[in-house]
Formats: C-alpha cells, sequence, structure tokens
C-alpha cells in the first residue's frame, strides 16, 4: 500500500481563516510559475515581451470576466515567471449567505476557485504547446492580499504598473 505524501497530508491554506472570498472588493493577486521559470516571454527594454505561452497566459486572465459575470479585472501584468493581477468581486451570484472555501472542497466564484480555473486552463494549454502532459506550470499556491482602501488600491496598482520597468529590482527576479 502507497504510503500518503507528507507533503499534500500537511498542507494547509494560507487564506484568513473564516473569511469570505466570494464577498465584493479587490483582491491583489501574484502567481509564480514552477520554479519561477521564466516561462512567459522576456523584458525588453522595460517592456514585457510576450511569447506564445506568455500569451496563453495573458488571454486566459483577460478571459476570466467573461466565465464569471460578477467578476471584473483591474491592473495587471504577466511578467516572464509571474502574473500579478487584482481582481474585482462585484457582487454575489444567487444568494447572499457567505462562502467559505475550505480545503478540499471548492466553492464557485471564489477567489481560490477563479484562481484554480485559471491555472488549469493555462496549464492544460501550455502542455499541449510544449507536448508536455502533467508538467507543472506554476507554484502550488498563490500570494492574495484583500485590498482594504484607496491608498492601498492606489500602490498596488502603481506596483503592477511599473513592474516591467523594475524588472531585475523585482523580489521575483530570477536571472
Amino acid at each position: 500500500m502507497k504510503q500518503p505524501d507528507n507533503r499534500t497530508r500537511n498542507r494547509r491554506s494560507i487564506r484568513l481563516k473564516e473569511y469570505d472570498y466570494s464577498q465584493a472588493g479587490y483582491y491583489y493577486i501574484t502567481i509564480c510559475t514552477h520554479n519561477r521559470e521564466h516561462l512567459f516571454g522576456a523584458i525588453e527594454n522595460g517592456v514585457m515581451r510576450h511569447n506564445d505561452i506568455g500569451t496563453i497566459a495573458l488571454n486566459e486572465w483577460t478571459r476570466t470576466p467573461e466565465m464569471r459575470p460578477n467578476i471584473s479585472l483591474d491592473a495587471f501584468v504577466v511578467m516572464p515567471n509571474h502574473l500579478h493581477g487584482i481582481i474585482v468581486i462585484n457582487g454575489v451570484i444567487g444568494d447572499n449567505s457567505p462562502v467559505y472555501e475550505q480545503f478540499g472542497k471548492p466553492t464557485s466564484n471564489t477567489i481560490p476557485t477563479i484562481i484554480r480555473g485559471f491555472k488549469s486552463a493555462v496549464t492544460k494549454q501550455v502542455n499541449i504547446l510544449r507536448g508536455t502532459p502533467g508538467e507543472p506550470v506554476w507554484q502550488r499556491n498563490y500570494y492574495e492580499h484583500i485590498i482594504r482602501d484607496d491608498q492601498s488600491h492606489y500602490s498596488i496598482t502603481e506596483y503592477i504598473k511599473k513592474n516591467p520597468l523594475r524588472w531585475e529590482e523585482d523580489d521575483y527576479y530570477v536571472r
């Protein structure tokens, strides 16, 4: 009998406990590629130049509101090895009862479900393009921050917009 993988069994969610990730608000998201590999293109003279894989990530990100009518996108950028973006949940679809995502129990129209769907769609297309079925494209989790005020929103938006210009200073920069 195969023993359970402790890395999987002992994983804990990094999300805020009891926070309703389907509620209206602004959410800053950062998603990194597996091993921070430069999959999406390169920065040239402060401008992000997407390759075919970067275009897949960009297209899937921009399709998010098409698939979820209560979602809109704010500032975002697809960098060589990560994506920064602000997702706006404009309201709850259906009843207004809180929806708490629990580990292993996905709930529709929540930030974790939106990110899971995005990562899955990109991974499938990238692996078809590369001929690498089952290969990871993304790191296991992602970073999220609930934007709670206008100043924070402004600062994050400026950071996202200037990210290609400051690539070599970026925390996610790897040669």
